[in-house]
This record gives C-alpha cells, structure tokens and sequence, in this order.
C-alpha cells in the first residue's frame, strides 16, 4: 500500500474501498448521482469552518471535500471516463492558461485587470465548448441566491445592469409592494412567485455590494443560533423554558443579548 500521507496513498484507499471482491458494500454501492449530495454537504462544512476561525476543523473537512473528489474520481476511471491525475492535469491547464501574467509573456496586472482577463479568457473557453449563451454554463445546482448573483453578474457583463446600489434598492421597494399585495390578496401561488422575485433582488442587491449572499445568510443563521441560546440560558436561570415563555419575555431577552453584543464589539 502506498504512504498513507500521501495523494496516492488515498488513491490507493479508495480502491480497496471501491474493490468489487473485498471492498465495502456500501462504498461500492455509490455512483455519482448519489455522492453528488455528500459533496455539497462537505463543502458547506469546509466553509462553516473558515467561518468559525477553527483551523484544525478546516483541515478535516478539506480532507473530506478531497475524499469526494477521489471518489467521483474513482468512479468515472472504474467507468473508463477520466482518473484524478487526468482531473489534476486539466486543472493545472487551467490555471496555467487563466493566468498568463503568472506562467506567459503577459506583463504584472493590477486585481481588476487580472479579473477582466479572466472573464475574456472564460468567454473564449464557453465559445470552444460551443456553450453560446451567456448563462448556459451557469450551473442549476448551485445554491438558488448563488446562482441568482451569477446569473446577474454574468448579464451584466453586456450592460444588462442597473447603474448603482439605488437602482436595486428602489426594485426590491417595488417587489415587496408587489408581495404585499398578493399577500393580502390571499393568492398563494402569487405570493411564491413574488417572494421569489424578492430574493433574487436581495440576491442582486448582495453582488452589487460585493458580498457572497449565501455567506451573509449564514452569518444572520449563526447570530440567530447564539443569540436563541442566550434567550434559552437566561430563561433557563428563571427555571423556565422557551414553550413556558411568551413573545414579550423572549423579545426583551433578544434585545438583551443583541446588546450585550454590540457592546463586546
């Protein structure tokens, strides 16, 4: 068996776990469809790392995101598409052609002229795979306010924009009024379709000012966890819990918590 330590020393698990006479049943069970799900997850749980500043988490769930890519890997070699050198490969080709500055003759680039350079090179790669609209490699699984800044960004790039941060605010004005309207109406369906519209604004909203939607709701998900389990301690010293509670007592407790908060920071 290879070094353990090593990439292929995990290459060399993963085959012993895919092996059709003495591999795990369940390991050799999986296809791509059905690991697509564990990828995604593992990828959240690397992000909800970074974000909690745990260094030593990080380093677990970056081994568990790499054990996904091995797996697909493995898969798709088992199937005679590709192996994960051919994987690696294809993505130092990438690199190595998205950065000329770096590995050409192209001279140093300021941030922003690397970024243009990288959309035009882009541009040219969705035109060699004969992808000939603007949004067709915008992939439809990514988190729906992801795709939605994305989707923006990509229709912005040929002007399809509005001008400044007004503009949106104004939309979003206008989609609540909207939503307001077949609330009150009692049209569910309407009302769907209107909190859609919403979202995708806010999304829109997110790219404007340079934020990563899905990392400021996460952050709002995070603040709204500690701050409940502040509540749920306080009443927990009066010897009472959230059910035994009413709407009053826990605001105030909220507004506690949110101000012992802004004064820590």
């Amino acid at each position: 068996m290879s070094d353990p330590k090593s990439i292929d020393g995990l290459l060399d698990v993963m085959r012993r776990l895919r092996d059709p006479e003495t591999g795990c049943p369940w390991d050799k069970e999986q296809t791509f469809d059905t690991i697509a799900p564990y990828t995604v997850e593992e990828s959240y749980e690397v992000a909800d790392a970074i974000q909690r500043k745990d260094m030593r988490d990080l380093k677990e769930e970056l081994g568990d995101l790499l054990f996904q890519v091995v797996f697909h890997a493995r898969i798709a070699e088992e199937q005679g598409l590709f192996d994960f050198n051919d994987v690696a490969a294809g993505m130092s080709e990438k690199l190595i052609r998205r950065h000329p500055h770096v590995f050409g003759d192209a001279g140093a680039r300021t941030a922003e002229e690397q970024n243009t350079e990288w959309e035009i090179i882009k541009v040219q790669e969705r035109k060699a795979k004969e992808k000939h609209g603007l949004l067709d490699d915008v992939p439809v699984g990514l988190p729906a306010l992801t795709r939605a800044a994305k989707l923006t960004k990509r229709a912005a790039r040929v002007g399809f924009d509005w001008p400044s941060v007004h503009e949106v605010l104004d939309k979003l004005d206008e989609e609540i009024e909207e939503l307001k309207v077949e609330i009150a109406s009692g049209d569910v369906q309407k009302s769907h379709e209107e909190l859609g519209d919403v979202l995708f604004v806010l999304a829109n909203l997110a790219r404007k000012l340079d934020v990563e939607p899905e990392n400021a709701l996460r952050m709002t998900n995070a603040k709204f966890v500690r701050r409940f389990e502040t509540i749920e301690a306080e009443l927990f010293k009066l010897g009472k819990t959230p059910d035994q509670s009413d709407l009053a007592e826990m605001d105030a407790l909220w507004n506690a918590a949110k101000h012992a908060e802004r004064e820590t920071q």
